[in-house]
């Protein structure tokens, strides 16, 4: 598997991380954890296990795509045959919801406010269950990414999974980074949100540019071959 994989992979991640909805998320399992906790490596150590269940989640989830493609060859042959057409319009798709030139409201999940605090109260294993219901609760722009950039990116791959906790683990860095400036004090976290918020558009329009460009580049090319 080429390095390019894992850098789009890792760079995939990261844009999810600092995307508005997760980034929020992110932020409010580490503050929860860091008034919980007095230590900072008490916190780091939450930090890395919220980070662990958003990996787990991620490769479970890509861990089922691949095998239920495999185990349907109905499925298998259709994506061998026409994935080379549809890539490139899935693409623009993904690159228009992250220029939020499209935007489809996703159904939240049915959890209760009580039932997160509980969760979160459970020393360690708590943080990974919240890290694994968090990464579930898609916004428009991490799904527009994990099933518009990420799954495709797995196409004629021998094996997506090291892919996928390469993203799990670029989609809990920024986490981690937090928990670090909460183990310093809450002024660090309010400095780092206010940066982390204006790379964030940077990287998100500069990513969805170049993935509209790249969309339309496939598109002409395969329509040529064609």
């Amino acid at each position: 598997m080429s390095l390019s994989s894992y850098l789009t992979a890792f760079w995939l991640g990261i844009l999810v991380s600092i995307s508005p909805c997760p980034l929020a998320t992110n932020i409010a399992a580490v503050s929860y954890t860091a008034r919980r906790i007095n230590d900072g490596r008490g916190i780091l150590i939450e930090g890395l296990f919220y980070t662990l269940g958003r990996i787990f989640f991620y490769l479970a989830l890509t861990t089922f795509f691949l095998v239920s493609v495999s185990s349907m060859p109905i499925v298998s042959h259709f994506l061998q045959k026409w994935f080379p057409m549809i890539v490139g319009p899935v693409l623009i798709i993904t690159g228009m919801f992250l220029l939020e030139l499209l935007s489809v409201n996703f159904p939240e999940l049915p959890l209760k406010t009580s039932l997160l605090e509980k969760t979160a109260k459970i020393p360690y294993l708590g943080s990974f269950f919240l890290g694994i219901i968090f990464a579930a609760s898609f916004c428009p722009v991490s799904a527009a990414i994990y099933f518009g950039s990420f799954l495709p990116l797995l196409a004629g791959k021998s094996s997506g999974l090291p892919l996928a906790v390469i993203f799990g683990v670029a989609t809990g860095l920024v986490v981690l980074i937090f928990a670090i400036a909460a183990a310093l004090g809450s002024k660090a976290v309010s400095s780092l949100f206010k940066k982390t918020s204006s790379i964030e558009k940077v990287t998100r329009i500069f990513t969805g540019s170049t993935l509209i460009i790249l969309g339309i580049y496939l598109s002409i090319t395969t329509i040529w071959n064609f």
